[in-house]
């Protein structure tokens, strides 16, 4: 199969490539839907990375990485690499080099206690990103679709679900109309084909994706419900079926990744859903 080339202008910065690759996604050939996917999930690899140890962490050919920047307006992979140093040169700075003076300090000298430093690290790295992720436009909207909404289907499985359990908590104490899709009576496609257009859904899934949250918000999507979702990629299968959505990366400790920012996040929105619903009454 022939790629197809289009002329265009190189974007000066991680933004305007960001947007372009959205744009772009849906006709990228296979490969270079690979290496888009990649290089927005892990740009800080991208950016101190080879082109070989990266084409490998992606599992594509190196020449793969110089299609892709061509493909983009720039003239080859080092090119398009500097895009995403200038980006790490522009973002405040990060919380490892104060966990690493922690240590120096004497304060991790128990096992327990660097365990619980490099968590408030990652959170603090966490909480940090969101406030330069979170569109505020993007925000408002969501707002306005849940707090116009007559019930809200809260969708989450596995690490996502505290999210739309505590959501389901405050919502109930606020006094706003809600469905928690994830019953143990095993009801949930029952529950989503409950749902109208006067409804709005919720979704929650990160990496590896919950098949069962991507095909229940998908379900409301194509029923014309609209869904506002938050994810941690802009090729999660969740951001085709939502009307708003927002990616949020949590950082991690040792593998193992926080709810930190999401927390944050879903707190803010339920307080701001509960609000605009009062203002309206």
């Amino acid at each position: 199969m022939t790629e197809q080339k289009t002329a265009v202008q190189a974007p000066e910065d991680f933004e305007g490539l960001k947007s372009l690759i959205l744009e772009r996604k849906t006709s990228l050939p296979k490969r270079l839907k690979q290496v888009a996917a990649f290089t927005l999930d892990h740009p800080e690899e991208v950016a101190f990375g080879t082109a070989a140890s990266i084409a490998a962490a992606a599992q594509v050919q190196p020449s793969t990485l110089v299609r892709f920047a061509q493909h983009f307006g720039y003239d080859g992979f080092s090119a398009l690499q500097q895009v995403f140093q200038a980006r790490l040169k522009e973002r405040a700075p990060g919380y490892e080099d104060r966990l690493k003076a922690l240590g120096e300090n004497g304060h991790s000298g128990r096992e327990s206690g660097s365990i619980f430093n490099g968590f408030v690290a990652a959170a603090h790295r966490s909480l940090d990103n969101a406030a330069r992720a979170i569109d505020p436009a993007a925000f408002e909207q969501a707002v306005e679709i849940l707090g116009s909404a007559e019930t809200i289907l809260l969708i989450a499985k596995r690490r996502s679900y505290p999210l739309t359990s505590y959501m389901a908590y405050a919502f109930g104490k606020l006094k706003v109309p809600y469905r928690l899709v994830g019953s143990a009576a095993g009801i949930d496609d029952d529950l989503i084909a409950m749902a109208g257009p006067r409804d709005a859904g919720f979704a929650v899934s990160f990496s590896p994706y919950a098949s069962e949250s991507v095909t229940q918000a998908r379900s409301l999507s194509g029923r014309g419900v609209p869904v506002v979702s938050l994810t941690d990629s802009a090729f999660s299968p969740l951001a085709e079926s939502s009307a708003v959505w927002f990616e949020l990366a949590e950082a991690d400790h040792a593998g193992f990744r926080s709810l930190s920012a999401s927390m944050a996040f879903v707190m803010a929105l339920t307080v701001a859903v509960a609000e605009k619903r009062q203002r309206g009454a």
